[in-house]
């Protein structure tokens, strides 16, 4: 699966910003979903959401950001709002997929989209 992120970007404190993330592949695309990075810190899940439209939301971001997707479009989005310096992080998408027959399951992740909240 290969997975093309865009719309990170330089935003101020409570500003907004909307990445999305668009999967191309042959096979089935399951769950997808967004992780961040700040440096020096883990790579954390941020939100995900299942090929039939539930969500899980990180605490930390719960009713700030919200994760939708395009099932005809293979394509993820987080619609992030009141932004915080702390949410400045490289963002990252993923999406879990299966083979017909599950001959093959997996997951691939998206090259990176840097989001930087300035105060």
């Amino acid at each position: 699966v290969q997975l093309q992120a865009s719309g990170g970007g330089l935003v101020q404190a409570g500003g907004s910003l909307r990445l999305s993330c668009a999967a191309s592949a042959s096979v089935s695309i399951d769950d997808m979903a967004w992780h961040r990075q700040a440096p020096g810190k883990q790579r954390e899940l941020v939100a995900s959401i299942t090929s039939g439209g539930s969500t899980n939301v990180a605490d930390s971001v719960k009713g700030r950001f919200t994760i939708s997707r395009d099932n005809a479009k293979n394509t993820v989005y987080l619609q992030m709002n009141s932004l915080k310096p702390e949410d400045t992080a490289v963002y990252y998408c993923a999406a879990d997929y299966h083979c017909s027959g599950y001959d093959c399951v997996g997951r691939d992740w998206g090259q990176g989209t840097q989001v930087t909240v300035s105060s």
